[in-house]
């Protein structure tokens, strides 16, 4: 008998020799297939890591790998591919954000990038990322032209706050609060000019609260009194803060040594808690009635999320909620990684079209900050609303926690 004749009856031999055909011809794919299997799939972090006593770039990445770590213990993406995160520093400065853009752009297996605190950075970055067809994920950063950028199809996303919403929600606070006159200090960038177009938009159908003024400083001043004063003496009845923590504690340890009449609330943006601003100022926050917007609380965390991230997040040494620095970066970032996840899995591909084309296709996601259905659609790049939006306050150990919980 022919060594490479099998006795394979005659009703079988087509059924063989198709299977066999099949076998021979798959079997450098399924080789293929076992080396794709273990090549990470990266998500890029470009963030101000590098930026003296700022905590933002680092709670951005703790959400990220709490997300990644259970991402991938559950298989990981693309029937087993791992996620794997890639980070890079800009500092808060614009060229060093558009060179690690072309670092991440360049990394064949890298599908998305996360941006960190600072709108002006990112804002530089949009046309290149435009170029590129990066999908860019924005969990921390406010501005309304990050997403509002003009771009068809667009490929940024925000899970965060944006300032077409920040300033509405700071103005009706003080209204509640009995302010009946406001005054703006601003940050001179983008992300200043994006609260003023902001304030304009709602001033423009709210006749209250009026606002008699707003002053402008510029980044890293040294001194905010002047500003403040001016504000103050056109009748301003409290002042609404765009800041990040460095500008903000200039500002309070300046309002502590003023006589206590002379001292009005700050209701203040969120930048303040992307750095250790409560280091900065410690006790003197006593002498201050300043109140911070956020859109979330691990504090009134759902019981059942809260509970799955707490048990990955100890391997992280997160032991309690109360260690969590910043702890919007963190739960942003958790819950976008894992949208990304869904987003690739329905992509079925890497390629940077799909998984855009697709994060607005995810059906929903039950996350930490809320139960997103969907987190996203062709018309709406933005995750978050109004509903969750809250106030909150320092406590005296530095723990940030709901405006209702520090009474």
């Amino acid at each position: 008998m022919d060594p490479w004749t099998f006795p394979v009856p005659r009703q079988g031999r087509r059924r063989f020799h198709a299977a066999l055909l099949a076998a021979l011809g798959a079997a450098p794919f399924m080789a293929l297939g076992r080396g794709e299997a273990q090549r990470p799939v990266q998500l890029g972090i470009d963030a101000e890591f590098g930026l003296q006593n700022s905590t933002s770039a680092q709670a951005v990445e703790l959400g990220a790998k709490i997300a990644v770590d259970q991402i991938n213990a559950a298989g990981g993406v693309l029937g087993g591919r791992p996620l794997q995160i890639v980070t890079r520093d800009h500092r808060s400065i614009p060229a060093r954000g558009i060179r690690n853009l072309e670092a991440f752009i360049a990394m064949p297996d890298l599908v998305a990038v996360f941006g960190g605190r600072f709108s002006p950075v990112i804002i530089e970055q949009l046309p290149l990322l435009r170029r590129a067809e990066l999908p860019f994920l924005a969990v921390w950063s406010a501005a309304d032209a990050i997403v509002d950028n003009g771009a068809t199809p667009n490929y940024a996303f925000r899970l965060s706050l944006r300032d077409s919403l920040a300033m509405p929600f700071m103005m009706r606070r003080a209204g509640q609060r009995g302010f009946a006159k406001v005054g703006l200090l601003l940050t001179n960038t983008a992300w200043g000019r994006s609260n003023r177009a902001a304030m304009e938009r709602y001033s423009a159908t709210h006749a209250h609260p009026q606002v008699v003024g707003t002053a402008w400083y510029n980044w890293q001043e040294r001194s905010l009194v002047e500003q403040y004063r001016r504000l103050t003496q056109a009748g301003a009845q409290a002042v609404l803060l765009v800041a990040n923590d460095d500008e903000a504690a200039v500002l309070v340890r300046e309002m502590a040594a003023l006589p206590q009449a002379q001292r009005v609330p700050i209701l203040s943006h969120w930048g303040v808690t992307g750095g250790k601003f409560f280091d900065e100022v410690g006790p003197l926050l006593r002498e201050v009635d300043l109140s911070v917007i956020q859109t979330f609380s691990f504090f009134q965390a759902r019981r059942a999320p809260l509970e799955r991230f707490m048990a990955t997040a100890r391997k992280f040494g997160v032991r309690r909620i109360e260690d969590i620095a910043s702890p919007v970066g963190v739960a942003h970032a958790y819950d976008m990684t894992h949208i990304l996840a869904k987003a690739i899995n329905l992509a079925g591909s890497t390629e940077r079209a799909r998984v855009r084309d697709a994060l607005e296709k995810v059906p929903a996601h039950d996350g930490l900050v809320r139960d997103y259905r969907p987190p996203f659609t062709a018309t709406r790049h933005e995750a978050l609303t109004s509903a969750e939006l809250l106030m909150a306050r320092y406590r005296e150990d530095g723990v940030l926690v709901p405006e209702s919980a520090a009474r």
